[in-house]
């Protein structure tokens, strides 16, 4: 199950709940609304409930010019939470490692990450008490 890599200065965002198509297009539209909201979308079922540690399984078997380092999942909690909190994943420093982010909050990290202007770990360790970031 190759993973998908992202258009140019995009984040890959990974569905991996499809229980309600309305949601996912709401969580498209929110990134899209956002000022730089860029992004990769992949709405691939063979990735319905994928765990995180096949999806790192998976980066660390891609040859070096194929790793896509982060993820970013619409999962069930994105699809059921208004705020539509994405799971980050951390592929590549920490493999495993997530946070989730609200989407208003995704267009800022999506950019320094995908031009290496900050790393995953600069957003993961400024999160709140249940592991979301919610700005500076």
């Amino acid at each position: 199950m190759p993973l998908p890599y992202p258009d140019d200065l995009a984040s890959v965002v990974l569905r991996t709940d499809f229980s309600n198509d309305s949601a996912w297009d709401a969580l498209r539209e929110a990134i899209d609304a956002a000022e730089d909201g860029v992004a990769t979308y992949v709405d691939d079922p063979r990735f319905a409930d994928v765990s995180i540690q096949a999806l790192v399984d998976e980066d660390a078997a891609a040859e070096e010019d194929d790793k896509i380092t982060y993820v970013f999942l619409a999962d069930a909690v994105t699809m059921t939470d208004p705020m539509h909190p994405l799971l980050a994943v951390d592929l590549y420093d920490e493999p495993g490692r997530t946070f989730r982010v609200p989407a208003e909050w995704y267009a800022e990290i999506s950019a320094n990450l995908s031009i290496a202007n900050m790393d995953f770990a600069d957003f993961a360790d400024s999160t709140d008490a249940t592991g979301t970031f919610r700005g500076w």
